[in-house]
């Protein structure tokens, strides 16, 4: 009797822990998050091989998903995992406006001063010193309240092709007028973020690889990731292409980072030569216009590397939280803006480098994604949850934003964006 009791305890309490197992919702969460880009990157054609993306989840240090989907060299047929490294696009702003912020921290500059003032070295690349330009303060192009047009020639392509930051700024020096005064509206443009390229040249006396490596992808251990040049291509571990489908009909994600009127970039129509990739066309560096850029989208790095600078900016590792919480707060008004289409939706805002969003029943998310070639990256991080999301692609014919607020219901279903104490 004792024995068949025992017995019958012992399968009562398997039966229970099976069964807490199957209830158990971040489990759960993930298997949905799982099948969600599972469908997202079904075939087109059995046939053929598909770029796809890396997906990372983590709350607080502990990775909850770390999974590859599709292929980062079709020709090769590279899988995609979590070292893979994505051209970040956008995502790079951050970067520079953190570089921005630790300098003023050492006292080299004042972001709330007039861009004039941050050294005599930049007057040279600025309009002549005058109202309403000696208005624009580094704050304002960090937060894209600058009101500079992006008017850099569009005529030659190898230029558009080939251009840095410091050749993408020349036409500023003409410029005759702003499109609104500084600070009193939204419009996303790249070129600001160039001037800030020359302003950590100028203050630091470094060059901005070199500095930026030393000062903040280092004490980040990010310390792989590198900033796209020709020279520094051969150098990328793991390097993915980016790629577009060529269907004749190619479109990108409905937010893309693009300017209103840009032209997508179109990859060469291709005799079909019978190989499984056929239908994808590489489109980045020689593809894709202003790909060659850095401090606004230059950055190469993997969802591992990254999950590294989440931890960094949310331990102050790289500022202090003084200066982080300013950048992570509502500076500019993103929503009805009249200049820019680039994430313009409600509750939502942009601080230094960052977007901010704030929608009824979630917690504040800082978040930013990006665009470059067929490239399309999106990062988000809840900051009272400590919940970080990561989602690479080398593809952009799927939507984003879809995607997003369903890994969003997802793990608020799953009690992940719950508060954590002492965040």
């Amino acid at each position: 009797m004792k024995r068949i009791l025992l017995l019958t305890l012992t399968i009562s309490a398997m039966i229970a822990c099976t069964e807490k197992k199957a209830a158990d919702p971040v489990a759960d969460a993930m298997q949905k998050v799982d099948s969600l880009f599972i469908d997202r990157y079904a075939p087109i054609d059995t046939m053929f091989a598909e770029p796809g993306g890396a997906v990372l989840i983590m709350k607080g240090d502990s990775v909850l998903f770390d999974k590859g989907y599709g292929y980062s060299d079709l020709a090769r047929r590279y899988k995609i995992d979590g070292n893979t490294f994505f051209n970040i696009a956008s995502c790079s702003k951050q970067f520079s406006a953190v570089a921005i912020l630790k300098l003023a921290e050492e006292g080299k500059l004042d972001i709330h001063k007039s861009i004039y003032d941050v050294s005599p070295l930049v007057i040279p690349y600025l309009p002549k010193k005058k109202a309403p330009f000696s208005d624009i303060t580094p704050a304002h192009l960090m937060s894209h309240a600058s009101g500079i047009p992006d008017t850099r020639p569009r005529t030659d392509r190898n230029f558009m092709l080939t251009c840095t930051d410091m050749q993408s700024i020349e036409y500023m020096k003409d410029l005759k007028e702003l499109n609104f005064t500084p600070g009193t509206e939204y419009q996303y443009i790249n070129p600001t973020f160039q001037l800030l390229y020359l302003f950590i040249e100028k203050l630091t006396g470094k060059g901005f690889d070199e500095w930026m490596k030393e000062n903040i992808f280092t004490p980040a251990r990010m310390l792989s990731t590198l900033y796209f040049s020709v020279e520094n291509e051969p150098k990328i571990p793991n390097m993915a292409h980016g790629y577009i489908f060529e269907d004749g009909n190619e479109t990108a994600s409905v937010d893309s980072d693009k300017p209103a009127g840009a032209v997508s970039a179109q990859a060469e129509k291709k005799v079909d030569d019978g190989t499984p990739h056929n239908k994808f066309q590489e489109c980045d560096y020689g593809e894709e216009t202003f790909f060659a850029t850095k401090a606004d989208g230059g950055i190469y790095t993997s969802t591992h590397e990254f999950a590294e600078w989440i931890k960094a900016m949310r331990d102050n590792k790289i500022i202090p939280a003084r200066a982080k919480e300013e950048a992570w707060s509502y500076i500019n008004n993103v929503s009805g803006s009249k200049f820019s289409t680039y994430q313009n939706r409600d509750n939502t805002f942009y601080g230094y480098g960052w977007f901010l969003e704030q929608q009824p029943g979630y917690p504040k998310k800082v978040y930013h994604t990006g665009d470059n070639g067929g490239f399309q990256i999106y990062e988000g991080f809840f900051p009272e949850a400590d919940l970080t999301v990561l989602v690479f692609e080398n593809r952009n014919d799927k939507d984003r934003w879809d995607m997003v607020q369903k890994i969003d219901r997802i793990l608020k279903e799953a009690g992940l964006m719950e508060p954590v104490a002492d965040k």
